[in-house]
């Protein structure tokens, strides 16, 4: 059993390759970097394509119950995105949800689920991300109703409900379980959008992957556990079928913000949509999150 505690980490390390130093950058690295960057779908966040944004350019608008937030240049500009980023700042942020200069990150970064992807991983992405056209694009301060708008906030909100800390696997489970694990729970943070939140921001832990009503840009999410509302009658080959292809088992195609996961989802490897099957699959049941009376009501 202690043989499988020590080998889930490299698991890991293997199936995204893995460089020695946080100094070395090769081909290797910047291809594994483009599949994660793939696989925690920067993209789309990151890229204003509505407006004809440049990719990487941030400035695409996120509407919330808390107010608009803009995303962030992450192309490796040197005045406007990263480009000035040191491996330890860049794994500071996704680490700890800090900036360069000490800010707090707002949690519309997923920090809260990043702080779980491994150094390596982390590097490789930043790897990638330099290696992509500079977007001399400013950033478009975030609008915030008051008290959200307060920044230092941040700090309190980090002690209540942020846990900083790497993926730990659970030698129980197989191999491919814990990769889906990482997967879910840390790289492609599914978790983000498809759990509740209480009236400060924070993940309903114990609601966590049962889906919500009113999510980003006011979209639903729905419950991803085996739950008979849910994914209950899905088999693995189901989940993996809508990853690779966007079709559900009745043969409707994926709407919304979920096109978009899927674009990038169906670039994964068999291998690694399997495993997100797996981990889905033997999630405990929840009951879906009930509907708003607003909502309800239509």
């Amino acid at each position: 059993m202690r043989h499988l505690v020590w080998a889930l980490p490299l698991v890991m390390a293997a199936a995204t390759g893995g460089r020695a130093t946080a100094e070395e950058v090769t081909a290797e690295s910047v291809a594994r970097g483009a599949y994660l960057f793939v696989a925690a779908d920067c993209g789309s966040c990151h890229t204003d394509s509505k407006n004809g944004g440049a990719p990487l350019g941030g400035g695409r608008a996120i509407k919330t119950a808390f107010g608009t937030f803009y995303t962030p240049n992450i192309s490796p500009d040197r005045d406007h995105g990263i480009g000035t980023w040191t491996d330890s700042q860049f794994i500071r942020a996704f680490r700890k949800g800090v900036s360069p200069d000490g800010r707090d990150y707002y949690p519309a970064f997923p920090y809260t689920s990043f702080t779980g992807m491994t150094d390596r991983d982390l590097l490789d992405l930043k790897a990638y991300l330099f290696s992509q056209p500079p977007v001399p694009t400013a950033d478009r301060p975030h609008d915030l109703r008051f008290p959200y708008s307060v920044r230092w906030a941040l700090m309190p909100w980090k002690i209540l409900y942020f846990r900083e800390g790497p993926f730990l696997g659970d030698a129980s489970r197989s191999m491919e379980w814990n990769r889906g694990a990482y997967l879910v729970k840390a790289v492609t943070h599914c978790g983000e959008c498809h759990s509740p939140r209480n009236a400060l921001g924070a993940i309903d832990k114990a609601r966590r992957f049962a889906g919500v009503w009113n999510g980003p840009d006011g979209l639903n999410a729905p419950n991803i556990t085996p739950h008979p509302d849910g994914l209950g009658k899905w088999s693995t080959s189901d989940i993996e079928a809508l990853l690779k292809d966007g079709i559900t088992p009745n043969g409707d195609f994926v709407g919304s913000g979920m096109r978009e996961v899927v674009s990038n989802t169906a670039k994964l490897s068999d291998a690694d949509r399997h495993a997100i099957a797996v981990f889905l699959r033997a999630l405990p049941p929840k009951e879906p999150t009930p509907k708003p009376a607003a909502t309800a009501s239509r």
